[in-house]
């Protein structure tokens, strides 16, 4: 049996939504644009919601257009995007520890990281679960903060009840592999209305106003940049696709947690330390991540691997010992001892919603062997 480390839920409603985008012929921008932020905006529960070519442009806008210039507090575990669009951005990350049992960023490292420099603080929602928001916003109003929400792996995640991306400026990803799917693609969420239109207005090269042919005055051919822009905009084809996956999102996110309750049911092995939902959170687990202990990590994968599961690891090496950070910020392999034993010890196994009862119980069961095997080894 063949079982991939995720798999898109897509069917012909997407197909026939993409079909009336082309034969419109407005390819980018456009009304579909509008009708997926809107629709998003609501779900989320903000004022605003623009649509990006990724979760990566969203950070990087976030910073810039907020003017931040000094140091951004943000966790190492994460995906270099997160860092890489603080640097572009303008500004200087400063990487903090992670709690152990939920991966994300732990509050009280950041309050150890903040200096005079401290402009903001990144979280980073790991694999469908919130960070603890309460202690963070009141970290960042003791401190004068700005929060930015990477919320990439947390589409529809919630903390007290309330949806991630909503308590501060929020970025998402459409990325095949996350819980909602444009193939590419991303979104800006905000409740401030004068900070949306400068994010609008820098994702389209610096020029605020509409597609020519919309134009009230005289001149309707006349483009003029108030910012330096880029060209961050989403094709109204992939917008398309965000509009039907967000019909469905709540449903796949159930069946991702009933996946995920079924496999920590089964999976209670002493080897294993299972995903932990914490209390104020609703898990929407866009990565099944499980600890291995006591048995070499790179066998386990590698024997799922070899029964056609195809398990990975999110993530390693942390950022702050990649090449380009270690080097230019030098980071050391002991600055945040909670972030090494996570990264020692990770593994992703397969979720989707698509997964059946026959593939969960192969996935248990191939656990179980390899377990045994490695278990057996060690002897």
């Amino acid at each position: 049996m063949k079982i991939p480390l995720c798999k898109t839920s897509l069917d012909t409603k997407e197909s026939r939504a993409i079909a009336k985008v082309l034969k419109s012929g407005w390819l980018t921008d456009g009304p579909m644009n509008k009708r997926f932020e809107e629709a998003f905006a609501k779900y989320i529960g903000v004022k605003r919601a623009l649509t990006l070519n990724s979760c990566t442009t969203a950070l990087q806008l976030a910073i810039e257009a907020s003017n931040i210039t000094g140091e951004v507090i943000l966790p190492s575990f994460t995906f270099v995007a997160s860092a890489n669009a603080v640097v572009r951005g303008g500004a200087t990350p400063v990487f903090a520890d992670i709690e152990y049992d939920s991966c994300n960023i732990d509050p009280e490292d950041i309050e150890r990281k903040i200096t005079p420099r401290t402009q903001a603080i990144m979280v980073v929602h790991f694999a469908g679960q919130s960070c603890r928001m309460d202690k963070i916003i009141k970290l960042a109003a003791k401190h004068k903060l700005k929060i930015i929400e990477d919320s990439a792996e947390a589409i529809g995640a919630t903390y007290n009840n309330q949806k991630t991306g909503s308590f501060s400026t929020g970025c998402f990803s459409f990325f095949p592999t996350k819980n909602l799917t444009t193939g590419e693609g991303g979104m800006l969420t905000t409740n401030n209305e004068s900070f949306a239109d400068k994010i609008k207005t820098l994702a389209a090269h610096g020029i605020a106003k509409k597609t020519t042919g919309c134009q009230p005055e005289a001149d309707p051919w006349h483009r003029e940049a108030a910012y330096a822009g880029y060209n961050f905009r989403m094709s109204s084809i992939l917008a398309a696709l965000g509009v039907e996956q967000l019909k469905k999102l709540d449903r796949m996110n159930r069946q991702r947690r009933e996946h995920a309750a079924y496999l920590n049911k089964k999976l209670n092995f002493d080897e294993i330390d299972l995903p932990v939902e914490l209390k104020g959170c609703r898990h929407v687990y866009q990565m099944y991540t499980i600890k291995i202990k006591r048995i070499p990590r790179r066998d386990f994968v590698l024997g799922l691997r070899k029964m056609g599961i195809m398990a990975s690891v999110h993530f390693t090496p942390p950022v702050h010992l990649q090449e380009y950070y270690a080097n230019k910020y030098k980071y050391s392999l002991n600055d945040l001892p909670v972030t090494k034993r996570v990264t020692d010890s990770i593994v992703t196994l397969p979720m989707y919603p698509g997964l059946v009862k026959k593939e969960l119980d192969y996935i248990v069961n191939s656990v179980t062997k390899i377990l045994h095997k490695l278990n057996r080894r060690q002897i």
